[in-house]
C-alpha cells in the first residue's frame, strides 16, 4: 500500500509502496493549514517542487538541509538550489521522466501557470510550472500542482488510481473545471487541494464533490489526514 497525507495548501507527503518518502512542494512553516513545521518532517528521500512559488518552494531549502533529501524539479529550480548550497538535485523538464529507487518512474506533466522562483533575487531562474505523474510500478499517482484545466489532462487518462487536484480558483482551476479535469484524467480517486488555506481560495469541497458526482471516488481530507491506496 502506498500512503498519501494532505498538510494543507498543496504540501503532501507520499510514502511508496516501495518504501521511499517524497514531500511535495514544502511548505511548513509559515502554512497556515499546517500544524507541522520543517523540524517535524523526518525522513524524506525526495522532495518533489511543481514550481517555485514561495506557497509550494518556501520550506524546500531547509527541508533539504536538514534531510539529505533528493529535490527533483525542472533543471531551473535544480540550478537554481545549487547556488544556494544544495548538491542533491534532479533537473527534468516537462515530457521527461526518470526512475528512482524506492519511488518508482516520475514523469514531468505540463501545467498552466507561472513559475518564478521565490528567493531568485537575480531574477534569471524563472521556470514553468509542471506536475508530477508516479509509476509505482503499476499503481499511478498523479499531483497535478498550480494549473488551470487543460485538454493535456486527456493523456493521463488510464494511467491514474489517485490524482491530487486544486480546487481553490482565483489562482488554478476553481471546482467546475477540477471535476471537468476528473473526466479528463478519469482516476479511480480524487483528492481536492489548494483550498482553505486564505480567504481568496475559500471554496466547499463539498461542491467539488457534488460536480464530480460518480465519476470518481472524492476523498475529502482535513490537513494532517492521510489516505492509504
Amino acid at each position: 500500500m502506498a500512503k498519501l497525507t494532505w498538510h494543507g495548501h498543496s504540501t503532501c507527503t507520499l510514502v511508496a509502496e516501495a518504501g521511499a518518502t517524497v514531500v511535495i512542494d514544502p511548505f511548513f512553516d509559515e502554512n497556515p493549514a499546517c500544524e507541522l513545521g520543517v523540524a517535524d518532517i523526518s525522513p524524506v528521500d525526495y522532495i518533489l517542487v511543481t514550481h517555485g512559488h514561495f506557497d509550494h518552494f518556501a520550506d524546500c531549502i531547509p527541508l533539504a538541509q536538514s534531510t539529505g533529501a533528493t529535490v527533483i524539479g525542472t533543471f531551473e529550480i535544480a540550478a537554481f538550489l545549487q547556488t544556494q548550497g544544495i548538491e542533491n538535485v534532479h533537473g527534468m523538464n516537462i515530457g521527461g521522466g526518470h526512475h528512482f529507487d524506492g519511488v518508482g518512474y516520475v514523469k514531468m506533466t505540463p501545467a498552466l501557470h507561472t513559475g518564478s522562483v521565490h528567493g531568485d533575487e537575480t531574477g534569471a531562474y524563472a521556470t514553468l510550472a509542471a506536475g508530477f505523474l508516479i509509476d509505482m510500478e503499476g499503481k499511478g499517482f498523479h499531483h497535478a500542482g498550480d494549473t488551470a484545466l487543460t485538454r493535456d489532462m486527456e493523456l493521463l487518462r488510464g494511467q491514474v488510481d489517485v490524482a491530487v487536484l486544486p480546487i481553490g480558483d482565483n489562482f488554478t482551476m476553481g471546482p467546475a473545471d477540477a471535476a471537468r479535469a476528473v473526466d479528463f484524467i478519469s482516476p479511480k480517486i480524487v483528492v481536492p487541494i489548494h483550498y482553505n488555506t486564505w480567504d481568496i481560495v475559500a471554496q466547499d469541497p463539498e461542491l467539488f464533490r457534488r460536480e464530480v458526482g460518480d465519476k470518481a471516488q472524492v476523498q475529502i481530507l482535513n490537513p494532517g489526514e492521510s489516505l492509504e491506496f
